[in-house]
């Protein structure tokens, strides 16, 4: 990881770089762009994908450790004449690293963790982006629309001159059939339309035509990485998918063209009144099944929902407040789904998790938590059943915790930041659990210390069959810093069994 002082540098480079190349950026990329990010990416799928036949999910393997130094410093080169900034960047990325105090020369990748690695990912994967925009688009893309459907057209008119003839029956039953075919040729051979989106380096091609030149494309994109940018398409990752029959997985979604006959739409064109089927052909963004029990799993153990004995320490406040924000952030992130109902079972088996996990902690039943916290929470014209806390404070407004009150309803206008502000629990925290002169093991109150890890990750290095309740609650609360009585302390250094039981309060 970069140090203090060269993050700054990086982001200064960083803020020159973006105002440069920002506005030369293709617009179907969307990833560690301002004002961009997986809704808009996904979105512009929904808006303009209509009618595709075959998506191809472009996977590059090992993108980011494989990006080429010397095409990434010539790319630059091509619009950037400083030789000092050149220069710069060359030895932000020849850096290298140190692991187990030896040092790694870096002989290819952008600089891990490092603030100007995604500017320079997309600076080099802008000439997919032109390749796809300026080669294949135009050579894949032909005709306004696609001609009538011969055989449509046919059980129209017999529908038709059936009804005339006064024969209602089989009227009604011509147009059954009719409704069933598509109106256009599907066939088209004078029809075809390429679309392209990318976030980082994932991408996805959607394409109307056969399933041949669907390959072609495949290929020809695979052939540009390997020989224009030293990265290789991963054969066995890289899908080519029927949109209508099958599911293309991007950016944690599922995603399918919709193909429903049953329902339709009364609309008049030319004065003419149209029954038209309403959804056929449309984009439609789904939750992958796995995604729900995924998260649900957090929160359970031996299949039921579970209270999480590593936070039950922390505040009523505290623990609601967690509750609250991981459960948005979920729906938040899937607001674009058609079947975001499906998170009414994660949203069930967190309530009662949270439930459990407040009962346990106050030594009540869930009953009673309900009866102490619960409430009704009203957004715009709905009601919800949830919880709230307030925690008055003198001279100031009280902190208000609040679950539930967040509607699963479809909302393709949703937008969410790729870097949201983070929450950081700052030195006044810490100073006030010292300042509560308790052991946060034992409840003890003598000898306290503080017991320091260097990163968070080292707690994830613990080989042992279960993990420590120490460590538990140090990953729950993403803490490198606990508060121990001297005993404790000991035992956790030497990784000896505790000595001291672990307080129930």
């Amino acid at each position: 990881m970069p140090t203090w002082s060269d993050k700054l540098v990086q982001e200064v480079v960083r803020s020159i770089l973006e105002a440069y190349y920002e506005p030369q950026f293709s617009d179907h990329s969307h990833g560690f762009r301002p004002g961009r990010g997986c809704h808009t990416a996904l979105r512009e799928i929904h808006y303009d994908w209509r009618g595709t036949n075959w998506f191809i999910e472009g996977d590059i393997s090992e993108c980011f450790d494989r990006l080429n130094h010397e095409l990434i410093l010539k790319t630059l080169q091509e619009k950037i004449h400083d030789g000092r900034i050149i220069q710069l960047i060359k030895n932000m990325l020849d850096a290298g690293y140190m692991e187990n105090w030896k040092f790694n020369r870096t002989l290819s990748g952008t600089p891990q963790g490092g603030i100007i690695s995604p500017i320079l990912s997309n600076v080099l994967l802008d000439k997919l982006d032109k390749y796809v925009e300026t080669t294949l688009i135009p050579k894949y893309t032909k005709g306004k629309q696609r001609r009538p459907n011969p055989v449509y057209r046919n059980e129209v008119r017999r529908a038709r001159r059936a009804k005339k003839r006064g024969e209602g029956e089989k009227s009604a039953l011509l147009k059954k059939r009719y409704q069933k075919l598509p109106s256009k040729d599907v066939y088209d051979p004078n029809f075809r339309r390429l679309r392209y989106v990318r976030y980082a380096d994932d991408f996805l091609l959607g394409f109307c035509g056969p399933k041949e030149e669907a390959e072609e494309i495949k290929k020809d994109v695979k052939e540009f990485l390997h020989e224009e940018l030293k990265l290789e398409l991963s054969d066995a990752k890289t899908l080519i998918t029927h949109a209508k029959s099958e599911k293309a997985k991007f950016l944690g979604y599922e995603i399918h063209v919709n193909q429903t006959d049953g329902k339709r739409v009364f609309e008049v064109r030319d004065g003419v009144p149209v029954n038209r089927r309403s959804i056929n052909g449309q984009i439609s963004l789904e939750i992958p099944h796995g995604v729900r029990n995924k998260y649900s799993e957090r929160y359970m153990k031996y299949g039921k929902a579970t209270h999480r004995p590593e936070i039950v320490k922390d505040s009523v406040y505290d623990i609601i407040t967690k509750y609250q924000l991981e459960y948005r952030g979920i729906v938040n992130y899937y607001k674009l789904a058609h079947n975001l109902h499906t998170l009414n079972y994660l949203k069930w088996v967190m309530q009662t998790s949270l439930t459990k996990t407040l009962a346990h902690k106050l030594k009540v039943s869930v009953n009673q938590i309900y009866d102490k916290f619960g409430t009704d929470i009203v957004v715009g014209d709905k009601t919800y059943k949830g919880l709230r806390v307030i925690v008055p404070r003198e001279g100031k407004d009280p902190l208000i915790a609040i679950w539930g009150g967040i509607p699963l309803i479809w909302d393709i206008k949703a937008t969410l930041e790729d870097n949201p502000k983070k929450l950081y629990a700052g030195r006044t925290e810490l100073e006030k659990r010292l300042q509560a002169q308790l052991c946060e093991h034992c409840a003890s109150t003598e000898d306290l210390e503080v017991h320091h890890i260097r990163k968070l990750s080292d707690l994830q290095q613990y080989t042992g069959r279960e993990k420590p309740a120490w460590v538990k609650f140090m990953s729950a609360r993403k803490r490198k810093t606990m508060i121990l009585c001297r005993t404790c302390h000991l035992d956790v250094t030497f990784g000896r069994p505790m000595k001291r039981q672990k307080s129930s309060s």
